[in-house]
């Protein structure tokens, strides 16, 4: 499928999402909000596909929401009957990066700020260029943190520190988000793509349905009180990827000492 707003391709299992308003600083209207739907979709359609990378063109990975088109009613604004069956845009752009069954990793090539912030939080890892800055930015609009921004960060970096990041709106540098644990690491600008689909191919290169259970587990375990229950859940996907032909070729090629072949079965 062609996209105006986005460009999508796809290499060696890794589905590269890749933000394209550079002129606005990759910020999201309506129309980069429905592709943006479409493009998970494919990509959840496509059994090819083992991760997802998201990036933005240009000097900023997204700079938030396009304030310019929501001043001309480009962009929904919430209702009181507002659930997650009828979010559109940035935000169920958000909740499906973190509901699709891949892997995901936000490439931070600049500025990620507001809902372009929450974007990047809703991946599973974030790799920042040197140049990247982050802002909650929100509050400087008299807006709310949303898109997942106040359930994210404040996993990331505990609730006195989000506190502090949302009710003043600062940029944090990369090397600070590094600190906070915002991101995983800090790569040379020149080197981001690079180190990225590096660890991308990796990934890619697992058993897919052990990570997509164990990207479950994980996120199940984000609200879980009792640690049994995660227990028994844990054992109960253990079941299922026993009975696995990708479990079956581990043990042999650990075996066999060699490296597996997964296939995703």
């Amino acid at each position: 499928m062609n996209y105006n707003t986005l460009i999508l391709t796809k290499e060696e299992g890794v589905a590269t999402l890749t933000l394209n308003r550079p002129e606005k600083l990759n910020a999201w209207d309506a129309e980069m909000g429905r592709e943006a739907l479409q493009a998970v979709e494919e990509i959840r359609g496509d059994s090819e596909v083992r991760v997802l990378v998201v990036t933005g063109a240009g000097r900023g990975f997204s700079s938030g929401a396009d304030l310019t088109a929501m001043g001309q009613g480009g962009q929904g604004s919430p209702t009181d009957r507002t659930t997650l069956s009828t979010v559109s845009g940035v935000v169920a752009v958000a909740y499906n990066l973190h509901k699709l069954d891949r892997p995901t990793i936000a490439a931070v090539n600049g500025v990620a700020a507001g809902a372009g912030f929450s974007v990047a939080l809703a991946c599973d890892i974030r790799i920042a260029s040197d140049q990247a800055r982050f802002s909650q930015i929100f509050v400087k609009r008299a807006l709310i943190p949303d898109s997942g921004a106040t359930y994210f960060l404040t996993k990331l970096v505990g609730t006195a520190k989000a506190c502090e990041l949302m009710f003043t709106g600062d940029f944090v540098d990369a090397a600070e988000a590094e600190r906070l644990g915002i991101v995983n690491k800090v790569v040379p600008h020149d080197e981001l793509m690079t180190e990225t689909m590096a660890l991308a191919k990796r990934i890619a290169s697992g058993p897919p349905l052990t990570i997509d259970l164990i990207k479950r587990a994980i996120y199940k375990g984000f609200s879980e009180t009792d640690p049994e229950q995660q227990i028994v859940f844990e054992m109960q996907l253990q079941r299922l990827v026993f009975a696995t032909e990708d479990f079956k070729e581990g043990v042999t090629a650990f075996l066999e000492k060699r490296e597996p072949k997964f296939k995703g079965k």
